[in-house]
């Protein structure tokens, strides 16, 4: 045996951290010990879908440090897409079919899709989500016509503001992401808190991430809830203020997953397994606050969302200014890529994705969601990658009860009682 093999072999069964070179090693060599006992990867690369959002940092940082590389997926693809209504169109063409894989999605998406909810003639397109890419980050902003209103996490005053509007003659709107998904859930939440039903007191539309603020400046919209940075520019732009971080509405929410086409995770475990490890390791390199200019750097790149690095840093580091004189240091409501288990998805928080668009009529009331989610969410391939990198999982697949700023509480064990709970509501 040759001394670089015998180096190779050694590295891997010690479970070495930093990469063995693909010439030295003859093969990917996966770091951390990751599945030193099976194959390699069955394929080198994978195409990704994103949307202009900090949210999806884990996937550019895994890119641009080469850490899906590392991971024996040197062709990994990162592919900006439109709007959540492309992504969700290219994961059904999937990339044999000139689409995608998988995708930095909105979490409710995967379980849409897959229940063929959203999709062409509602054919249904098996999804996996293979881990939580973030946690809270999410903000719900108001057009500078309402300054004067005062609002912010109570939606109460807005209510009023509102009313008023309407007797003017003028049409009222909110703005969110995609129906179903997470934004459009955040919304609906506030909104209903504080009197306001979504589906009859206001209008509410999809626009695309990146084109809230275009569409606020001129008017289309009162408010809308999306991601960084475009909360941020529409105060840069003098054109509205942030009203609440959605963390204030319910903190450490789970908000992106990583979603991959069911058939594609099936046809290739290995290199599936390799994908998460790869982002994983992005996730805490992200978290990091050491890392966060560095990280402001990347994601303002013109290939990833194309802004000023001093339209993300500060909300970064949890210095958040909301534009109507409020201005807090060192948020508890900073986005999370890691830390308290950021990454793993937790079927509970699932659960609760599934019992709002439940809510609000997006899936059937007689939905079996414990069987779908059975179905999509993959949290034994995280945990099975997390132990390979060393990594220790919860406990349990549920976070247990959540209480929301209006004083809601859902639990898990009994969503029934919290779906009954709620007084504006689609659902009967």
């Amino acid at each position: 045996m040759s001394s670089v093999e015998h180096t190779t072999r050694r590295g891997l069964l010690k479970g070495a951290a930093g990469a063995l070179s693909l010439a030295a090693a003859g093969r990917a060599a996966l770091p951390g010990g990751a599945f030193a006992q099976g194959a390699g990867p069955e394929v080198k690369g994978a195409k990704l879908g994103f949307i202009a959002l900090t949210d999806a940092a884990p996937l550019f940082v895994a890119k641009e440090k080469g850490i899906f590389a590392k991971h024996g997926m040197p062709d990994v693809e990162v592919l900006k897409q439109a709007s959540w209504g492309t992504t969700r169109d290219n994961l059904v063409l999937g990339s044999e079919g000139n689409g995608i894989d998988g995708a930095h999605i909105l979490t409710p998406m995967p379980y849409l899709i897959s229940a063929g909810r959203v999709t062409q003639n509602n054919v249904p397109v098996p999804m996996y989500i293979l881990a939580r890419l973030n946690l809270a980050g999410q903000c719900i902003s108001v057009a500078k016509e309402h300054m004067g209103d005062k609002v912010a996490l109570d939606a109460k005053p807005f209510k009023a503001a509102l009313e008023r509007k309407k007797a003017s003659g003028k049409s009222v709107k909110a703005a969110m992401t995609f129906p179903g998904g997470t934004h459009d859930l955040w919304i609906r939440y506030w909104l209903a808190a504080g009197g306001i039903d979504p589906d009859k007191d206001i209008e509410t539309i999809v626009v695309p991430p990146p084109q809230m603020v275009a569409n606020m400046k001129v008017g289309t919209m009162d408010c809308f809830c999306v991601c960084e940075p475009w909360n941020e520019q529409l105060i840069t732009q003098g054109i509205g203020y942030t009203a609440l971080t959605t963390g204030e509405l319910w903190k450490d929410h789970p908000e992106k997953a990583l979603g991959m086409r069911a058939s594609w995770v099936d046809k290739y475990p290995n290199a599936a397994k390799a994908l998460l490890a790869a982002i994983m390791e992005a996730q805490q390199w992200c978290d990091k606050p050491e890392n966060r200019d560095e990280l402001a750097g990347i994601v303002a790149k013109r290939q990833w969302i194309n802004v000023p690095a001093t339209d993300v840093v500060k909300r970064m580091k949890g210095e958040f200014d909301y534009g109507d004189g409020r201005k807090v240091s060192n948020s508890p409501h900073i986005m999370k890529y890691w830390a308290d288990n950021a990454s793993y998805p937790y079927k509970s928080h699932d659960l609760w994705f599934l019992t709002e668009d439940i809510r609000w009529g997006k899936f059937d009331p007689q939905t079996d969601t414990k069987a779908l989610i059975e179905k999509v969410n993959r949290e034994d391939i995280w945990r099975e990658v997390a132990k390979s990198m060393g990594v220790t999982a919860p406990a349990s697949t549920s976070r247990g009860k959540e209480t929301f700023f209006d004083g809601k509480v859902f639990d898990p064990a009994d969503p029934a009682a919290y779906l009954n709970s709620l007084g504006i509501k689609k659902v009967a």
